[in-house]
């Protein structure tokens, strides 16, 4: 078999337009996501809002958009009154999800003003409680947060300092309610019936919003297929999306099959999409329901259920919690997920990196002290600079190598987007650990005619990680020898490597 990998591209076969949306992330009351990590008055960097500026940089810089909130886990004990307010009369609360303490420090006008730091490009997703609350309470934090003024909420949010309604468009109605460990935990049919009553009265203040029922906590739940079937019975016609949440990490030391996660993630996507549109066609809908990937990583999941099960956490105040360092062979993997994602730009519409900031994170703080990049932060900041416009139907010839989960794997897994410019950047991994992987594109009714760049994330050291000690220790660097001739593409992916080729 050839050792060389190749693929076709033609602006005559695409997928569909990416949505700013995918390059979304989450920022939940989690550990010191919040505290410490975006949030920490009194540190040299922080701005008069108790921002750390060296954050804000950095999440700019990594290029996110929607950015989901309160949670997770933790929405569904979360009480939004909570949140508002003078911040010396909110309460402490025992967080549940995490068995933290929650000071309420940072808060709802907090993570608005967060977003508004950001850019114009950082738009609010908020998620409201369907585990121990309801419709009502749903409605009362919707009227808070966008009812522009002259009712009792509207007008309490402007006493509060915040006469603009905060335009919420996105909302997230619970979060993972298939699984036992929530909070207020419910079966499909109690689900599907209280996601239906929210979204109907919700609709009923604003028609136009975009509103996201709960999917699967993952492909592997034994209701799998099955829960999101019943609940969009129910919900069909009042939800614009489905929810998907996936984490990857190696079990028993299995890189080979860690490292081909993203067939599990194409899959997972492919069976979700299968499962919309026959429930669709059983209701005569020629509506579509589009994706919602909001929460998705690479995360040591096993390390954190052995700290979970030890009852050693005791209610304290944003403890270290899920501070995963990624090494260069994760970031690997993390590209590659971003690869599955755009491959399914034209259903999979809002996508969250879980999360922002410490808790699985691309960016890493110290209290008191720096800010870094870690090993993930550069394949998504990479994505969304020159993922954007419309990706390109990309179909590999590669040669393969068996994994003990997934089977037979391509070595390649690789995407390509065409911007509006007429530029295009080839997103690519190879999977091979220890021999580089000759690619060839053809290019077909595509005017390029030059390489602008091929950088590529790789180390002879595949477990080299950025850390506190060592902050740059792996970053991005450049490629020589990758050549565009005769409208044929010609490079070589070094071993275990993320790559971005970028034509003009």
């Amino acid at each position: 078999m050839s050792r060389t990998a190749r693929f076709t591209i033609d602006p005559a076969f695409t997928v569909g337009e990416v949505s700013p949306r995918l390059f979304g992330s989450f920022v939940e009351h989690l550990g010191r996501c919040v505290y410490t990590g975006v949030f920490e008055p009194g540190h040299p960097s922080a701005d008069e809002a108790g921002l750390r500026t060296d954050v804000l940089e950095l999440v700019r810089e990594l290029g996110v958009t929607a950015v989901r909130y309160p949670g997770g886990n933790f929405v569904s004990g979360y009480n939004w009154e909570d949140s508002v307010g003078p911040v010396d009369e909110r309460p402490r609360r025992l967080d549940l999800a995490w068995r933290s303490t929650e000071t309420n420090r940072f808060g709802l006008s907090e993570y608005i003003g967060f977003l508004r730091k950001i850019g114009p490009q950082a738009e609010p997703m908020m998620a409201v409680n369907l585990g121990t609350r309801g419709v009502a309470e749903a409605l009362e934090l919707q009227e808070y947060a966008n009812h522009p003024a002259g009712t009792a909420r509207s007008d309490l949010r402007a006493a509060h300092g915040d006469k603009d309604p905060f335009g919420i468009k996105v909302w997230c109605l619970g979060n993972e309610m298939d699984g036992p460990w929530q909070t207020g935990h419910k079966t499909a049919e109690e689900y599907g019936r209280l996601a239906a009553e929210t979204a109907r009265a919700m609709r009923q203040i604003e028609p136009d919003l975009e509103l996201v029922a709960c999917g699967s906590s993952g492909q592997g739940m034994d209701t799998f297929a099955a829960w999101e079937s019943t609940v969009l019975q129910e919900t069909y016609d009042l939800v614009d999306y489905i929810s998907l949440h996936a984490y990857y990490e190696p079990h028993d030391g299995d890189i080979d099959s860690f490292l081909a996660s993203a067939v599990d993630m194409e899959s997972f996507i492919d069976n979700v999409v299968a499962t919309c549109d026959h429930v669709g066609a059983r209701l005569k809908s020629k509506k579509k329901i589009n994706l919602s990937f909001d929460e998705w990583n690479v995360w040591y999941m096993s390390g954190w259920n052995t700290i979970e099960n030890s009852g050693e956490r005791d209610w304290a105040e944003a403890p270290r919690l899920l501070e995963d360092v990624y090494s260069v062979t994760d970031a690997v993997v993390f590209g590659s997920l971003l690869i599955a994602l755009l491959r399914h730009a034209d259903r999979v519409t809002v996508a969250c990196l879980a999360q922002l900031v410490n808790v699985i994170a691309p960016i890493m703080t110290e209290p008191g002290g720096p800010a870094w990049r870690q090993t993930t932060f550069f394949p998504f900041a990479q994505a969304s600079r020159y993922g954007r416009g419309e990706v390109l139907d990309v179909r590999v010839d590669s040669p393969t190598y068996e994994t003990k989960k997934y089977g037979e794997a391509d070595l390649l897994h690789a995407t390509a987007v065409r911007a509006d410019d007429g530029t295009v950047t080839v997103f690519a991994v190879n999977r091979d650990r220890t021999r580089p992987l000759p690619l060839e594109v053809v290019l077909n009714g595509l005017e390029l005619t030059s390489v602008v760049e091929h950088s590529a994330i790789a180390d002879a050291d595949p477990d080299a990680r950025n850390t506190l000690d060592d902050p740059e220790r792996v970053t991005p660097h450049q490629v020589a020898g990758t050549t565009l001739r005769d409208g044929g593409l010609t490079a070589v992916l070094e071993p275990l490597s993320w790559n971005v080729i970028r034509l003009a």
